[in-house]
C-alpha cells in the first residue's frame, strides 16, 4: 500500500473526523470509500457521455441497426 500526504481545508477536515468518529471508522478508509465511489462516479460520466456522442453519430446508429436486424433474423430461424 503507498502512504500519500495532503492537505485539506479546515472545515472539511472537521467534518471528515466527526464522521470517522461517528461511525468507528479510520480517517484514512473513510477517504479511501469516498474516493473509490466519486472515481466510479467520474466513469460512469464519462460512459454516459460517449453513450450520448455515440446517439447522434449516423454511422454506428447504422452499424447498430444492421446488428439487431441480423439478430432478429437468427431469433427467427
Amino acid at each position: 500500500m503507498t502512504t500519500f500526504t495532503s492537505t485539506l481545508p479546515d472545515d472539511l477536515m472537521s467534518l471528515l473526523s466527526e464522521k470517522a468518529k461517528e461511525l468507528s471508522v479510520p480517517k484514512n478508509k473513510l477517504i479511501e470509500k469516498a474516493l473509490r465511489i466519486y472515481l466510479d462516479q467520474l466513469n460512469r460520466a464519462a460512459y454516459v457521455k460517449s453513450y450520448k456522442k455515440l446517439a447522434t453519430d449516423t454511422d454506428i446508429l447504422s452499424i447498430a441497426e444492421e446488428g439487431m436486424e441480423d439478430y432478429l433474423k437468427k431469433l427467427e430461424e
